[in-house]
């Protein structure tokens, strides 16, 4: 059903290992595109998912980081380490604007064997695909980015497992951010739009940037379901008063959770009591500053089971 959408940075991995369980247990499915050189975290994270029983999808042939011109280190590791839990650890190919249907083959026929998903991110060629895939199309998972593919596109790829990708968060600067702001309602109308499952980039957003630049502003940011507004997702920005110099991101993150203490303490947040906000409020009570990194994996978690817990 939810698919969310993971860079393979360390923290994204880390968060995807620590919800292993939880994700397992509402047949949530990640999609990881392989970003770093290393994939030693990759594999502590994929034995995590298969442990806890849960399923993923790998991207072999990443647009980002630094597989983008080769990929072949990641089948190696799939095909060395995961052959034996092909049905929970699927590859998938991402279909990249301008390339070709022959390329898109080429790697389909190196892993036919296994459970592949496509994701479209931009090819263009649909029929042509769908076409040649004949009847195998109907074992094929396909996950459409909806920046990318409207519903001709996605509709060449029916009969078989259909997920659409909305990206929710809009970048900005972080000062430039809204205290509120609508995520999504995508949870709700997935099936309206003739889909199986749904995704997202969590609190991360498409955009991707090798790593952050100074912090001017520091930012919590964190997604809630309003069930008086037809259930649908807003985000709110948490962002220090301070932003004006790159200098003390501890004393901006204090602002910042200050902010989030006070919209806890009025008891209209709707905010769902999840694991990461309890341990933001230890760490407003400790005084504690974790990292930004830590930060941004703790509002990850917050999504995740804020989504959970819609579902259950």
């Amino acid at each position: 059903m939810y698919h969310p959408y993971f860079r393979g940075k360390q923290n994204e991995l880390i968060a995807i290992r620590e919800k292993a369980g939880l994700l397992a247990s509402r047949d949530f499915v990640p999609i990881i595109e392989p970003v770093k050189e290393s994939l030693g975290n990759l594999e502590r994270t994929l034995k995590a998912i298969c442990e806890a029983d849960g399923r993923a999808i790998v991207i072999i042939n990443p647009y980002h980081g630094d597989h983008s011109e080769d990929g072949v280190n990641i089948s190696e590791l799939l095909r060395n380490g995961f052959s034996d839990h092909q049905s929970r650890i699927a590859v998938g190919i991402l279909l990249k604007k301008d390339m070709p249907i022959g390329q898109v083959f080429n790697l389909y026929s190196e892993h036919e064997h296994e459970n592949t998903t496509f994701i479209h991110a931009g090819f263009t060629d649909a029929k042509g695909l769908a076409e040649r895939l004949g009847g195998a199309l109907r074992r094929t998972r396909n996950v459409f980015f909806e920046a990318h593919c409207g519903r001709l596109y996605r509709k060449h790829f029916q009969g078989s497992n259909r997920i659409l990708l909305r990206d929710g968060f809009i970048r900005r600067r972080n000062a430039d951010q809204p205290r509120l702001e609508l995520f999504s309602d995508l949870h709700v109308t997935f099936q309206e739009e003739g889909m199986d499952g749904f995704g997202d980039f969590l609190i991360v957003g498409d955009d991707y940037t090798e790593s952050g630049g100074p912090a001017y502003a520091v930012a919590i940011h964190l997604t809630f379901i309003d069930p008086d507004q037809d259930d649908v997702m807003f985000i709110y920005h948490f962002v220090s008063t301070t932003r004006d110099t790159p200098t003390d991101p501890a004393g901006k993150f204090a602002e910042a959770l200050n902010k989030l203490m006070n919209v806890l303490a009025s008891g209209n947040s709707k905010l769902f009591e999840s694991s990461a906000i309890t341990e933001f409020r230890e760490l407003h009570a400790a005084g504690h500053f974790p990292g930004l990194g830590y930060v941004k994996r703790l509002s990850m978690k917050h999504h995740i089971e804020t989504l959970v817990d819609y579902f259950k």
